[in-house]
């Protein structure tokens, strides 16, 4: 399984869904004009737009790290900034980018059993 699922959820600070809004709109545009690896990249709001879900497939590590370095520190730092995020990170994952994660928002889950 070389392929990487990410979900993050997004519990929004008071008054910041309307910036976590726009900075995802220019994120999308970075998604569709730069990244070759994303497979998949949707947001989803919760009826009351407290909350946010971002679900993201990529071809593999590579593809991911492809999208963190066009997104870049900037962007990705305004975004995080508009709410607490947890998150997980599904896939096959070296051992470098696991203690990357250390520590961090995003929990890595290696694969167990998956349908063919």
């Amino acid at each position: 399984m070389s392929r990487l699922l990410g979900i993050a959820r997004f519990r929004f600070h008071e008054g910041r869904v309307e910036e976590f809004k726009h900075l995802s709109r220019r994120c999308m545009e970075i998604v569709q004009e730069s990244d070759t690896g994303t497979l998949r990249y949707d947001i989803f709001l919760n009826a009351d737009q407290s909350e946010a879900l971002v679900i993201e497939e990529y071809a593999d590590t590579a593809a991911l790290m492809e999208h963190l370095a066009n997104i870049g520190g900037d962007l990705s730092a305004a975004i995080l900034a508009t709410a607490s995020v947890q998150g997980e990170l599904l896939g096959d994952l070296s051992a470098e980018f696991k203690e990357q994660l250390q520590g961090g928002p995003v929990q890595p889950f290696a694969p167990f059993l998956a349908k063919d």
